[in-house]
């Protein structure tokens, strides 16, 4: 949504060149982060950028494609 994008964009430009810890359930949020750590039950259970995370496959794929399925069937062309 715009007011997603404006909020992204917003966060951007006050986190750039700092150290700092988003919590989000939107994955969308922190998809542009140098490193997420992906929590299962309070575990760290994947560490990684985006890119290196969906390579993978594994538990962030999985929570990834259920948030944007739509989306990427869209670009992909399914």
């Amino acid at each position: 949504t715009r007011t997603e994008r404006l909020i992204q964009a917003a966060l951007e430009k006050l986190l750039r060149g700092r150290t700092s810890f988003v919590i989000a359930h939107r994955l969308s949020t922190i998809r542009s982060a140098d490193l997420l750590l992906v929590l299962d039950q309070g575990k760290i259970v994947e560490r990684g950028t985006h890119a290196e995370l969906l390579e993978k496959k594994g538990f962030y794929y999985n929570l990834y494609m259920s948030q944007f399925r739509r989306d990427v069937e869209t670009v992909s062309g399914f």
